[in-house]
C-alpha cells in the first residue's frame, strides 16, 4: 500500500499533460534505448577486436535497438527514432510537418545522451585499448564506436549514393509491409518486423560505410565524440583519398533524408497510386496508426475524454496508440494528394 500510495502521488505531481511533451518525452526515451543498444553492440569490438563475428553482432545489436526502441513508446509518440522516418511520414501528410524539426531535435539529444551512456559504461575498455590517446583512425581509433566513417576504398559520392539506396530500400519496404491494403503485419509484431528489415539491410549493404540509414544516429554520437575529447578529426580528418573524414560527417545527415524521400515517392508511384477507390475508403475508416494528434484540443492540449472528465486519464487508461514507428515505422501508407 505504501508503495502504491508513493507512485500514485508521484503520479499526479509529475504527470504531463501537454501531448507535445508527452511525445517528446517517448522519443527521446525511444532514441536513447535504440541508440544505447547498437552503441554498445559497436563497443563490443574494443574487447573482442580479432573476432570475425564481432560485424554480425554489431548488425544484430542494431537491429534489436530499433526493435526495443518501437516497443518502448510506439504508442506515444510513434518512435520515430530516425528523422529519414520521419520526413517520409510528412511526405505522405500522415505526420505534421511543424513537428517535423521538433522530432528532429529531440531524436539528436536521445542520440546524444545514449553515447555518453555508452561512453560510460565502456569507459575503461576504450581508454585501454587506445592506449591512453583518443583517436579517429588507426589501429587504436575507437571513434567509430560511436559515429559512421566509410572504409578506406569508399569515396563520398560512393559513401553518399550508398545511403541513399540503402535508405530508400528500407523505406520502400517499411512502407509496403505496414500498408493495410498491401500485406499488412499483425497487430503488435511490427517491431519485430522492422527490426529484421534493418538487420537485412546491414548485412547486404552495411560493408561500405556502416549503414547508419538515420542522422541522428550519426550526428548525435558524433557531437559527442567531438566533446568528450576526440576533437575536430571526427568532423574532418586528412586523409590522401575522400574516405575517412574530410567532410564525411555531412553524408550520413544529407543522405538518408534523400532516401528517405526517394523511397517514399516510389512506393506511392508503383504501388500506392494505384490501388481501387473503395481501398482507400477501407483504410481511411481504419484510421491512421501514425500520430497526428487529431483528437487534441488545439486550445489547451488536452484530448476531449480529459476534457469532458475535468480531469486526466488515469495512467492504467492511456489514450489509445495511434503511432508506431525508425527506421521504426508502422504505417498504413496513403497515396500523396494529387495538386
Amino acid at each position: 500500500m505504501g508503495t502504491t500510495s508513493f507512485l500514485t502521488r508521484a503520479q499526479n505531481l509529475l504527470r504531463i499533460r501537454n501531448q507535445l511533451v508527452r511525445e517528446c518525452l517517448g522519443e527521446v526515451l525511444s532514441t536513447f534505448v535504440m541508440m544505447t543498444i547498437t552503441l554498445s553492440s559497436a563497443a563490443q569490438k574494443i574487447a573482442f577486436f580479432e573476432t570475425k563475428g564481432n560485424l554480425i553482432t554489431s548488425y544484430l545489436g542494431g537491429a534489436l535497438g530499433v526493435m526495443a526502441g518501437i516497443y518502448t513508446a510506439g504508442g506515444i509518440s510513434g518512435a520515430h527514432m530516425n528523422p529519414a522516418f520521419s520526413l517520409a511520414m510528412c511526405l505522405t501528410e500522415q505526420f505534421p510537418w511543424w513537428k517535423f524539426p521538433i522530432f528532429v531535435i529531440v531524436q539528436i539529444l536521445g542520440s546524444f545522451i545514449s553515447a555518453g551512456a555508452v561512453y560510460i559504461l565502456y569507459y575503461d575498455a576504450i581508454w585501454h585499448h587506445s592506449n591512453g590517446t583518443l583517436t579517429v583512425s588507426g589501429p587504436q581509433e575507437t571513434a567509430s564506436i560511436f559515429a559512421t566513417y566509410p572504409a578506406d576504398f569508399v569515396s563520398i559520392a560512393n559513401g553518399f549514393l550508398d545511403q541513399v539506396i540503402g535508405t530508400g530500400v528500407l523505406i520502400i519496404a517499411v512502407m509496403g509491409t505496414m500498408d493495410a491494403r498491401n500485406k499488412p503485419v499483425p497487430k503488435g509484431l511490427e517491431p519485430v518486423v522492422v527490426a529484421l528489415l534493418v538487420l537485412s539491410i546491414e548485412c547486404s549493404m552495411g560493408a561500405n560505410c556502416g549503414c547508419p540509414l538515420n542522422p541522428a544516429r550519426d550526428i548525435g554520437p558524433r557531437l559527442f565524440t567531438y566533446l568528450a575529447g576526440w576533437g575536430p578529426e571526427v568532423f574532418s580528418l586528412p586523409c590522401p583519398i575522400l574516405s575517412r573524414g574530410n567532410g564525411w560527417w555531412w553524408v550520413p545527415l544529407v543522405a538518408p533524408l534523400l532516401g528517405a524521400a526517394v523511397g517514399t515517392y516510389l512506393y506511392q508511384l508503383f504501388v500506392a497510386f494505384h490501388y481501387p477507390d473503395e481501398d482507400s475508403k477501407d483504410v481511411a475508416e481504419q484510421g491512421s496508426i501514425v500520430l497526428v494528434n487529431t483528437a487534441i484540443d488545439t486550445d489547451i492540449g488536452m484530448s476531449p475524454k480529459e476534457k469532458d472528465a475535468g480531469e486526466t486519464v488515469p495512467a492504467g487508461h492511456p489514450p489509445t496508440p495511434r503511432a508506431s514507428s525508425t527506421v521504426s515505422p508502422t504505417v498504413a501508407v496513403t497515396p500523396l494528394k494529387e495538386s
